[in-house]
């Protein structure tokens, strides 16, 4: 699937700034990335209220126009919730949804996959599933993701466990096309050498062409080229995360003239020191 990205929400004196995403989107497209994950945890769904996350996927929805995948954030560990996000997803347009599992409530591996199975029967969109372990603090274990891959509409996985060991260990269970997804920006490329085809990305707010181009050469098994972007990179990873996120993304999408800093509580802002690590990595590699 390729360069995807972990879309920041603007806001702006505490509104989300429809005019500074409708702007980002188009940047994005133009840039070369593959799709867009609005209203996700990068997009600080956490404290989006439910009109406001609905609005998030419109605005990505019409503003893409069917020119750029839009795999619209629709996890919650109630489904009843997740179910109509992805409803209102599929309905103004969205092509997936991306589905976090049970946080807070902590369930079992059944209860993990009837969850997922709840979700995907009362819906119609694709579904990519969203192992976050840190997060959620459950694991969906390869075994449980081979019995939900089995469900048609699953197609994915997004994994952000940081164990390199997921891809070839779900890739023995599953049998059909899937898509492996890597969560993680600075394990993008050994993820896909472990046979990932793709990266959600937190660092291609700030660095969309590059994260691109990385991408691409591994999908041409050009890890060598692939490895000298990572390289070029990974100070700009660090940077971005040294403080909780999306606040790194976001500043870092403020020196590009793109949208304010602005988060929403408990993200506060940076400090100097993280601002000038993110700033000093951005000019190194020459985004501003």
């Amino acid at each position: 699937m390729g360069s995807l990205v972990a879309l920041v929400t603007p806001f702006k004196d505490g509104h989300i700034d429809e005019k500074a995403m409708r702007n980002i989107i188009r940047w994005h497209i133009d840039q070369g990335t593959d799709g867009l994950v609005p209203a996700g945890t990068t997009g600080e769904s956490a404290t989006l209220s439910a009109d406001e996350h609905k609005r998030v996927v419109e605005i990505a929805t019409d503003e893409a126009a069917g020119e750029i995948l839009i795999v619209a954030g629709a996890g919650s560990n109630n489904p009843s919730e997740a179910i109509e996000f992805s409803n209102h997803a599929d309905q103004v347009g969205a092509d997936a949804t991306l589905h976090i599992a049970g946080y807070y409530n902590r369930p079992n591996q059944e209860g993990l996959y009837q969850h997922f199975e709840t979700v995907h029967d009362n819906t119609d969109l694709p579904i990519i599933v969203y192992n976050n372990p840190p997060r959620a603090i459950v694991d969906i274990v390869p075994d449980t993701m081979a019995r939900l891959a089995q469900l048609p509409r699953v197609v994915g996985v997004k994994d952000a466990t940081g164990d390199l060991n997921r891809p070839l260990l779900e890739n023995m269970c599953i049998k059909k096309e899937f898509s492996y997804l890597s969560g993680e920006d600075g394990t993008a490329v050994a993820y896909n050498v472990s046979g990932g085809n793709g990266c959600i990305s937190v660092t291609a707010n700030v660095a969309p062409k590059l994260c691109a181009k990385m991408q691409r050469y591994c999908a041409t098994g050009d890890y060598e080229a692939a490895m000298a972007i990572q390289r070029r990179l990974m100070p700009l990873h660090v940077a971005l995360f040294a403080e909780p996120s999306p606040a790194g993304a976001k500043y870092g999408a403020s020196l590009l003239g793109h949208c304010l800093a602005e988060s929403r509580l408990p993200i506060i802002e940076l400090t100097v020191a993280a601002k000038t690590a993110i700033s000093n990595a951005m000019t190194t590699i020459g985004l501003i």
